[in-house]
């Protein structure tokens, strides 16, 4: 996968996962947290890791538990 569409990737993924955290109204402040923390952790963790699966569901467990502790 070259690096153009790596980048076309994580900026529809970005854009997919804003479209569904807004019909999220209704969570709590820590259930929205915990969502972005997972999905932003996952295109970091993809990025990082050069689209490795491993990398991408590791960066949303850790961006999913900082979400979740942010709002303590």
């Amino acid at each position: 996968m070259t690096v153009t569409a790596k980048r076309i990737t994580a900026n529809l993924l970005i854009v997919t996962l804003m479209l569904a955290l807004s019909g999220c109204s209704h969570w709590s402040e820590r259930d929205r947290n915990t969502a972005i923390g997972a999905g932003l952790g996952a295109v970091g963790g993809s990025i990082l890791s050069n689209g490795s699966g491993l990398g991408t569901v590791g960066g949303a467990v850790v961006g999913g538990v900082i979400g979740h502790q942010v709002s303590r």
